[in-house]
């Protein structure tokens, strides 16, 4: 008889993912992130219990998006007080916080429960590749078309260039 098998906590590996989007569409950007962030593509995956792994994202900036997205999208909140009620249009949350665009996307592609807060504090978004710590970038597990030698030659080189105080 077969038994079901339940995750332990010393059996969860996370590996460090770096997803390059520049000129990558939006939504299929974040769901490939969202994925990562949950765990979907490990064998041990279970709703229940937290797998995913740590996900970096580089070049924010250079997202994409499509049809009349960035002069019609809208993003909303409340402040939960009387006339709290704020939106701010994608171009402008380009220009000011291009990350954020990354980070609402993914944030409504997560399951809303109490697993939601740890799978956010894993992802990490860069507006650019000069915005990246070295190390981070050096232990990754490369992703998606990003060369190994790309990384080390524009982030690494970049970061310690920042550290020197050449920038």
């Amino acid at each position: 008889m077969m038994k079901t098998y339940s995750v332990k906590q010393s059996d969860i590996v996370r590996e460090t993912h770096v997803i390059d989007a520049s000129d990558k569409i939006l939504g299929r950007v974040a769901t490939e992130i969202a994925k990562l962030l949950m765990g979907k593509h490990k064998v041990m995956f279970s709703r229940n219990s937290d797998l995913g792994d740590n996900v970096t994202v580089i070049n924010a900036a250079k997202i994409q998006v499509t049809g009349n997205k960035p002069e019609q999208k809208l993003y909303y909140w409340h402040s939960n007080y009387p006339g709290g009620f704020r939106n701010i249009s994608y171009a402008r949350l380009m220009e000011e916080h291009p990350e954020r665009i990354i980070i609402f996307a993914v944030d409504g592609m997560l399951p809303h429960n109490h697993l939601h807060d740890n799978m956010m504090k894993r992802l990490k978004v860069y507006a650019g590749p000069d915005q990246v710590e070295g190390a981070v970038i050096e232990a990754a597990v490369v992703k998606k078309g990003i060369k190994k030698a790309e990384i080390k030659h524009v982030a690494i080189k970049e970061a310690k260039e920042r550290k020197q105080g050449k920038r």
